[in-house]
């Protein structure tokens, strides 16, 4: 009997041992049809998903390129820091240890607690950027759930406020942000590479896997800059604002042959190292972005227009009695006296505003007007510095030039430039009559940068021989070197404001050569505002000249171009610590006077007499 009876039923005990097998059977066909499906069929899916709970692609950092000096000295730099992120998920699953972390990292606990309770749905947050990696590690010591560190690179400027604004800086993330930092963020930053690593549950690598992308470091940049030279522009730069109580001022070093800027320092400044306690103000680079009337150092740019013409000769007589001029509702004068009768040199050398308006008057308006654009005013330098300004100059045939458009022009009123603009002006002309745009860059291929001729080096080398005689006869004489022939043009411009020309508010300025023979360095100075016992440019910005050619001359062992001064002096016993002291302040009556550019700008009534 193949069953047997149970309270009326037929119990089939065999069946049911075939149905529970059979069932077993089917599960176990389906396990093995599911394993094999996964590991054989769909394996790819399923990798791709563990691996997306225990995978990671993570960053490699990568340094950013050290900018060096032309010396090779190192003036920006990537250190090795440390940032501290933990994961929110984690971390508050433990309040109890927030705290603790808050206080290792010197943090507002109701900050922190609030800051993760925005983030409690994320993985990632960072809590202190770039620390210490000392730092970093005790926190990592502490072994708070959920804190991880992330190696990453922080600048630092050996030279802090001497360089700031030439170098700029980078934030956090470690991306220039102004300067030449910026103008070459792509240069200097490299890329970054990247590996696969398996993470625990914490968060924490317990392998790498693969390498997915090398780190490719930043290339090194180096600048033309001499820090040397710098350092002794911002120390005289900063003695001068301070004596003379000046808001600021700027100073531009150019290589008169190749155009590099040797050095370029501004003030007020900042410290790069401390970016957020200084203001946007501080942090302007006046010499490339600020614009100034460029006064009387004008004047030997309107000559050599007028001699490259074939108007006139150096040795050309100007009447300019009886001191004043008439143009138009102005009246030009010369202070602080009648020059009586001068040659083209002497216009030079007294500063005549009256002469240097007769010189422009005989050249057609567009053809001063060609000449001054040049000499690279009116247009963009070129060096590649962010922010560059092209300067403000009036085209003849518009609204904004006037009948007295071009004389104010001719000595240095009515048109707009930069420091480094007058710097490479100055540069043509010892450099024979030659543009080279200005670069940051040592060494930077001719074929890159703009390069013109401008002038005859005849005529050049005519405007170099007159600006010795401002040196040596003139208004400049606390700009003179012994032992060099120097070669330079003072200007002392009134501010203009909202209203118009402010009283009492000057720009001082001097831009000069040297050695005049065979000039080396193109070198301008702008004080601004100063109000102090003087505010003449010969008096305020000449000495600033003196002591930075002095050092950079010395610096860069250029030979002396005036031995018979120099033989004279060592006869004397007058060299040694002597030799680096000022020459004697000039006689007033030679100084040129500021109210001579201001008069000239503003309409006044004729004397009783005066032929209009």
């Amino acid at each position: 009997m193949s069953g047997r009876k149970h309270k009326g039923r037929v119990f089939n005990q065999r069946g049911r041992l075939l149905l529970v097998g059979s069932v077993l059977g089917l599960c176990a066909v389906s396990l093995v049809a599911r394993a094999a499906y996964v590991q054989l069929v769909n394996n790819a899916f399923y990798q791709r998903q563990g691996e997306a709970r225990f995978l990671r692609e993570v960053p490699i950092p990568t340094s950013r390129g050290m900018i060096t000096d032309r010396n090779g000295e190192p003036v920006a730099v990537s250190t090795p820091v440390a940032s501290i992120w933990v994961n929110p998920k984690e971390l508050l699953l433990h309040p109890e240890r927030i705290g603790e972390l808050a206080q290792a990292l010197t943090l507002s606990h109701e900050e922190l607690t609030q800051r993760l309770a925005q983030k409690a749905d994320k993985e990632f947050m960072y809590v202190r950027r770039r620390i210490n990696p000392d730092q970093a590690q005790r926190v990592l010591d502490l072994k708070i759930p959920g804190v991880f560190s992330q190696r990453e690179f922080r600048r630092y400027y050996p030279q802090g406020e001497a360089l700031a604004h030439v170098l700029g800086f980078t934030n956090i993330d470690d991306q220039g942000q102004e300067g030449l930092e910026l103008a070459f963020d792509e240069w200097l930053s490299g890329k970054p590479g990247a590996k696969k690593v398996i993470r625990d549950r914490k968060g924490a690598i317990v392998e790498s896997i693969d390498l997915v992308r090398a780190a490719e470091p930043g290339r090194d940049l180096t600048l033309s800059i001499d820090r040397r030279i710098q350092f002794l522009a911002m120390r005289e730069l900063r003695n001068a604002v301070t004596q003379n109580k000046a808001a600021g001022g700027s100073v531009v070093v150019m290589d008169v042959a190749t155009g590099e800027v040797l050095a370029m320092a501004n003030l007020p400044t900042y410290n790069p190292n401390a970016v957020g306690s200084a203001s946007p103000d501080a942090r302007r680079n006046r010499a490339v972005t600020d614009l100034v009337e460029p006064g009387s150092t004008m004047k030997p740019l309107t000559v050599a227009a007028a001699l490259q013409a074939g108007v006139v000769t150096p040795e050309t007589v100007f009447d300019t009695n009886p001191g004043y001029m008439a143009v138009g509702r102005y009246t030009i004068r010369d202070v602080p006296r009648n020059n009586g009768v001068l040659t083209t040199t002497g216009v030079i050398t007294r500063s005549s505003n009256i002469g240097s308006a007769k010189i422009a008057a005989l050249m057609p308006d567009r053809v001063f007007y060609d000449s001054v654009r040049q000499f690279g005013y009116g247009q963009l330098p070129g060096s590649g510095f962010p922010g560059e300004s092209a300067g403000v100059v009036p085209v003849p045939g518009t609204p904004n030039w006037y009948g007295s458009t071009k004389t104010t022009m001719s000595y240095g009123y009515g048109l707009n430039v930069t420091p480094l603009q007058m710097a490479q002006a100055f540069a043509t002309l010892g450099n024979g009559g030659q543009l080279v745009s200005p670069t940051f860059i040592r060494g930077q291929s001719a074929d890159e940068r703009t390069v013109r001729q401008v002038v005859d080096r005849e005529v050049a080398n005519q405007v170099v021989q007159m600006m010795q005689t401002v040196v040596t006869n003139g208004g400049a004489k606390q700009a003179g070197i012994l032992g060099y022939h120097v070669a330079g043009k003072t200007g002392t411009a009134r501010k203009a404001g909202p209203g118009g020309y402010v009283r009492g508010r000057y720009n001082s300025l001097f831009a000069g050569l040297v050695p005049a023979s065979n000039p080396r360095f193109a070198t301008v100075i702008v004080i601004n505002d100063p109000q102090g016992s003087s505010y003449y440019g010969g008096l305020v910005a000449a000495p600033v000249f003196h002591h930075v050619m002095e050092g950079a001359l010395r610096l860069m062992d250029v030979p002396p171009d005036n031995i018979d001064a120099w033989l004279a002096a060592q006869a004397d016993g007058k060299l040694g610590h002597s030799a680096s002291v000022l020459p004697a302040a000039p006689d007033p009556a030679l100084v040129p006077d500021a109210g001579a550019e201001l008069d000239a700008v503003l309409p006044q009534a004729l004397p009783e007499g005066a032929i209009p």
